[in-house]
């Protein structure tokens, strides 16, 4: 025998290289062809050396304890300092994005109609219709598109991140700025 590699593998050894191979898929690294061909290579594998060659162009996989990346939390807050949105609030908040613009610009447009309607003394054409018609349809197929794609969950967790990176980056600059002063204290040459 040759060590380990020519060693008889056990079925736990096969279900931990059928697990790595499942996070290689998740991850993008191996396409659904490869993950089956390699998943039923791992399966009818004898030798630790046959499990080993499934996995030899794929990156070792870090737990996550040790994990530079943070995984996201769906059920952590989205913003510092206020409570965690229940369900509809991140959603909400997406939506009052999405339409918020909408409504304040057909509200000018429906007044300035109203306006000249009054002044004219007469009911004006409802010309705001060719700017409320054509916008509100883009903005009702990306309000569904957004719900079922997870757009207002993705957003939220982009804005949290955003946040994070700022705070890190004044604490950076407030830990140099602590520093500062010590270096100009110190006598020149």
């Amino acid at each position: 025998m040759d060590g380990r590699d020519g060693m008889r593998a056990a079925d736990a050894d096969r279900e931990a290289v059928a697990d790595r191979l499942r996070v290689a898929l998740g991850e993008g690294r191996l396409d659904l062809h490869e993950y089956d061909e390699r998943l039923q290579r791992a399966y009818a594998a004898r030798t630790y050396a046959e499990l080993d060659a499934l996995l030899t162009d794929l990156p070792p996989v870090t737990p996550a304890e040790r994990s530079v990346v943070a995984p996201v939390d769906p059920a952590a807050p989205v913003s510092v300092g206020q409570p965690a949105p229940v369900g509809g609030g991140v959603t909400a908040r997406w939506l009052a994005e999405v339409w918020l613009p909408y409504l304040q610009v057909i509200a000018v447009v429906v007044s300035i109609w109203a306006v000249t309607s009054l002044l004219s003394r007469d009911l004006l054409y409802f010309w705001p219709v060719w700017v409320a018609g054509p916008w509100g349809a883009v903005l009702v197929v990306r309000t569904v598109t957004g719900l079922t794609g997870g757009e207002p969950r993705r957003r939220a967790v982009e804005r949290e991140r955003q946040r994070q990176r700022r705070r890190a980056k004044r604490e950076r600059r407030g830990e140099l700025g602590s520093a500062e002063p010590d270096e100009r204290d110190k006598p020149a040459g």
